[in-house]
């Protein structure tokens, strides 16, 4: 019931999506000025500062929310909050350092994070594969795209056969794939093909899902089109053949 009354905050009681953006952002400022005065070990207060972080780095207001995040964090340790908890929150502080360019450290804690959701969830939770993508992101990010297509290619069969194709974690896993294999500069043409045809895929079935204006949905789009850019550059070269 506590989780039903705090869902208000982030999620449209009418089409059950999830806010996005300076929707989130603001809703995220009310709710913390609604908690503040509450003592830290009240729930509602640490929920209003988590909700506050996500919305500030969701609005990309990141050097904002790194100071929320990092302070939620030390306050739940101390509170003696669960492991699960505290991997949730240092997944999303990873996110603000790699947003910040922060990108060893980020890499460094997606990393921990993932080890540690392997042990504390399993290899097929939710939870776990959400890890797995946010630690290939930052492999991605430092041009280690061997390693995030291999992390990738053992966990997306795991994400299609436990979570089903049309989940948010799926396609994020299979959307990553596919930038890991046309940004690599090492790309055979067949590896360009496959991210093309990976990401209409993927965003067919993100426009379909969570409607043309969502982020991901979005997101998706601008890969595609720098895949099919690619693609067509390396299918115009003189040496196209070489590399196939």
């Amino acid at each position: 019931m506590r989780l039903e009354r705090f869902g208000r905050w982030h999620t449209c009681s009418l089409c059950k999506q999830n806010y996005h953006g300076f929707v989130l952002c603001a809703l995220g400022w009310a709710c913390w000025k609604v908690y503040l005065g509450r003592p830290e070990t009240d729930w509602n207060r640490g929920a209003a500062m988590n909700l506050l972080g996500n919305g500030l780095n969701d609005a990309n207001l990141y050097e904002d929310a790194l100071p929320v995040q990092e302070a939620e964090l030390a306050m739940e340790r101390r509170l003696g909050d669960s492991e699960h908890n505290l991997f949730t929150m240092r997944g999303n502080l990873a996110i603000t350092y790699s947003r910040l360019g922060r990108n060893e450290e980020a890499l460094r804690m997606r990393r921990d994070v993932y080890s540690g959701r392997l042990k504390l969830n399993g290899r097929e939770h939710d939870a776990t594969l959400r890890a797995a993508i946010n630690y290939a992101s930052s492999l991605l990010g430092l041009d280690r795209f061997e390693q995030a297509k291999t992390l990738l290619r053992k966990k997306i069969p795991v994400a299609q056969r436990v979570l089903g194709e049309i989940h948010d974690t799926t396609l994020r896993m299979r959307w990553t794939y596919a930038e890991a294999l046309y940004e690599d500069p090492g790309a055979t043409l067949d590896d360009l093909r496959e991210a093309v045809s990976t990401l209409a895929e993927t965003e067919r079935i993100a426009r379909r899902v969570l409607g043309g204006a969502h982020p991901d949905a979005k997101g998706i789009g601008l890969s595609l089109r720098d895949a099919r850019a690619a693609l067509r550059a390396r299918e115009t070269s003189p040496t196209a053949s070489n590399n196939a």
